[in-house]
């Protein structure tokens, strides 16, 4: 634990996420209080790829949530940039990329892409120049005028990734976004985020529980452990970058993935 703490307080120093004590109870129907957080400390840097691994019930989708505001926690506090989460919300800061991509029907991808900046009422042919960029950069300009359901669910998620990207947040935050996708899609899927990654320099916060693809996207990865959910260890991810599927069969890899399943031993 003496580790874990001198590592959060010497990426604090440098912080665009800062997260102080967080705790977060949810009170039930029946009057219950369920604990969700427990007195979580965390630093993320302008630029850097986080991810927040843990089983099921750890709390780290709350976290994000409370990250981009969704939430609001029972104690504790997060400042980004300075700002709280709600006025970095209000100000568009932050692009959310959920489980699902949630994509309307009827609206062609291009229009799915477009749907937030109609929302924010930019003009016209800015509109249009942002989404073409988004197009392009995740690699779907052939498919601009086709509806959700002509893609696979690999060009969803990056119609997702596209529409997050197009208010140009300066943080993007993901929820699992690759938990219902095949192994083929999804590790294709992980090095086009990090080549989208590289281009934009965004701050990614990234929620998981597949060890392997925390390893592989990361510079560091942070373990929350259950009952409540609390910070047991962060990670260093010590790749090379760029990082391609070869990346994968390196010993280091297969050393940091067992360096993290061994820290939920015994927590």
């Amino acid at each position: 634990m003496a580790e874990l703490a001198k590592q959060t307080a010497s990426a604090g120093t440098n912080a665009e996420i800062l997260i102080e004590h967080i705790g977060m109870t949810y009170h039930t129907d029946g009057g219950e209080d369920v604990p969700a957080l427990s007195d979580v400390n965390l630093s993320v840097a302008k630029g850097e790829f986080i991810s927040l691994l843990g089983p099921s019930g750890c709390g780290k989708t709350t976290l994000l949530r409370i990250i981009a505001d969704l939430l609001q926690p029972t104690s504790g506090k997060i400042q980004v940039a300075g700002e709280t989460p709600h006025e970095v919300r209000m100000q568009k800061k932050y692009g959310i990329v959920f489980q699902s991509p949630v994509l309307y029907d009827w609206r062609t991808v291009r229009r799915n892409i477009r749907l937030p900046l109609e929302i924010m009422k930019l003009p016209k042919q800015e509109q249009e120049a942002r989404v073409n960029h988004m197009l392009e950069l995740v690699g779907l300009t052939e498919f601009g005028d086709h509806y959700p359901f002509e893609l696979s669910g690999g060009m969803q998620q990056r119609v997702g990734i596209a529409r997050a990207l197009a208010i140009n947040p300066e943080i993007l935050l993901m929820d699992e976004p690759f938990s219902a996708l095949d192994e083929f899609t999804k590790e294709k899927l992980h090095e086009d985020l990090l080549r989208i990654w590289r281009k934009t320099n965004k701050t990614i916060v990234f929620v998981t529980h597949n060890i392997a693809e925390s390893v592989f996207l990361s510079d560091r990865v942070c373990v929350l452990s259950p009952h409540p959910g609390r910070l047991s260890a962060i990670v260093d991810i010590t790749l090379p970058r760029p990082r391609t599927a070869e990346v994968r069969s390196l010993p280091e890899f297969s050393q940091l993935v067992a360096k993290i399943r061994a820290s939920f031993e015994g927590v």
